[in-house]
């Protein structure tokens, strides 16, 4: 398999675990995703950078508020250089109890990883609201897009 295919295919496989991680609400199995100095940017802005950050800060908010669990479709999988991918996502999340995507809290995800082989970690997730202010045909097209991937069964769609 050449490099960049591992290389991407170790990008999507993380991606899905740190989903996947924020779904069981794991916060240890969210944080081990990432490098030691990893950062990640939360849909409200905060950032946290660190396993350790990461850890107790998605630890705390697991304790206090009950999560909205993730489904994701991939838009591209792209190698910037040596041993660094980047996946682009958008992700809609599904509320306790209910079996509809909030739109109001759809996202555009993306997600840097570096090293190589089982070596790879994450090194910077960020996920920022998908508002398309004025433009509520994007909003309502994505939102059908990602209920296509949870109707399917899938938490990513890296189709």
């Amino acid at each position: 398999m050449p490099e960049n295919d591992a290389s991407s295919a170790r990008a999507l496989e993380l991606y899905s675990q740190l989903l996947n991680a924020w779904n069981r609400r794991s916060a240890d199995d969210f944080a081990e995703r990432f490098g030691k100095s990893g950062s990640c940017i939360g849909f409200d802005g905060s950032m946290m950078n660190g396993q350790s950050e990461i850890g107790s800060t998605l630890s705390a908010i697991f304790a206090q508020h009950p999560t909205a669990s993730y489904v994701a479709k991939v838009r591209e999988v792209r190698p910037l250089g040596a041993g660094v991918t980047l996946v682009r996502a958008v992700a809609g999340m599904i509320p306790p109890g209910k079996n509809e995507i909030n739109a109001a809290v759809n996202a555009v995800q993306s997600l840097v990883v570096a090293g190589s082989g089982q070596d790879t970690e994450i090194a910077l997730f960020q996920n920022t609201p998908a508002a398309f202010h004025g433009r509520p045909e994007l909003s309502e097209r994505l939102t059908k897009e990602l209920s296509d991937v949870a109707r399917a069964g899938l938490v990513v769609d890296a189709g």
